[in-house]
């Protein structure tokens, strides 16, 4: 956090406070409407930046191997030879485009000011450096629960608080959407 920054009041109308939010599906209207009250006293113009990561196409490849039976095993190969990798990976870069944009629209139908990106890195990597390079005030973490994970504080918002400078908020989704597992 820059000099600069720590010592910019936020009540004063001049500059921005910017949010930046590490979000694992998209940002429903309710989550966007919680998000957006948390800063509603803040005179500077509030500025969310959110990251949507993409579906890694290999963890995909994964799930669909690991969900065969032992006695399917034999069809496994067949499987991998159909699959397409670079077709997934399409799949996923629009799906995950389409989230983002979703997610910015229930932001700015909130009333906030809202942009974003979506990620093929690791998202933790990737907020951090998004918060450094807009000289965030603080991040915000939305998931779906991970009880095993959170449990261990490997979760990315036990990773995240241990590498920002800003706190970290982490915050459940409100609305589980369809692609989330609660595992």
């Amino acid at each position: 956090m820059t000099e600069q920054n720590s010592n910019d009041p936020i009540d004063d109308g001049i500059g921005t406070y910017d949010v930046v939010i590490l979000a694992e599906h998209e940002v429903s209207a309710a989550d966007a409407t919680k998000i957006f009250g948390l800063h509603d006293q803040i005179a500077d113009e509030v500025v969310y930046h959110v990251l949507i990561p993409l579906e890694d196409a290999s963890a995909r490849v994964e799930a669909a191997l690991g969900s065969l039976g032992a006695g399917e095993m034999l069809a496994a190969p067949a499987v991998v030879n159909d699959l397409d990798l670079e077709q997934l990976r399409e799949e996923s870069e629009e799906a995950a485009a389409d989230e983002l944009n979703r997610s910015l629209a229930a932001l700015r139908a909130a009333g906030a000011t809202a942009r974003g990106m979506v990620l093929d890195t690791d998202p933790v990597d990737a907020l951090g450096s998004v918060t450094k390079q807009v000289d965030a005030r603080e991040a915000i973490v939305l998931t779906s629960p991970h009880l095993v994970s959170e449990f261990f504080h490997v979760d990315w918002t036990s990773r995240a608080r241990r590498k920002l400078g800003v706190p970290v908020l982490h915050l459940i989704e409100y609305e589980v959407t369809s692609g989330a597992t609660g595992l």
